[in-house]
């Protein structure tokens, strides 16, 4: 069956748009001397991560270097 519908009048669907609510939320609280100093050691942390990681991976990703100097021995000339 058919609904009948109201009309919205334009001007209240133009005012939708910029509605505001009346009640502001409450103050943050600040954060504690320890939630401070965990952060920051939480942060340094994962920065020491990040560069241990890239201390010891960028060495182990360059490719393998032949020696520029081999020694041969008198036995393996075959003389």
């Amino acid at each position: 069956m058919f609904r009948r519908r109201e009309a919205v009048p334009f001007a209240f669907v133009a005012e939708a748009d910029r509605f505001r609510s009346n009640v502001a939320p409450p103050p943050r609280q600040r954060a504690g001397a320890s939630q401070v100093v965990s952060r920051t050691l939480i942060g340094l942390t994962l920065v020491a991560g990040f560069a241990g990681s890239l201390l010891f991976g960028l060495p182990a990703m360059e490719p393998p270097r032949a020696p520029a100097h081999t020694q041969h021995s008198e036995a393996s000339q075959g003389r």
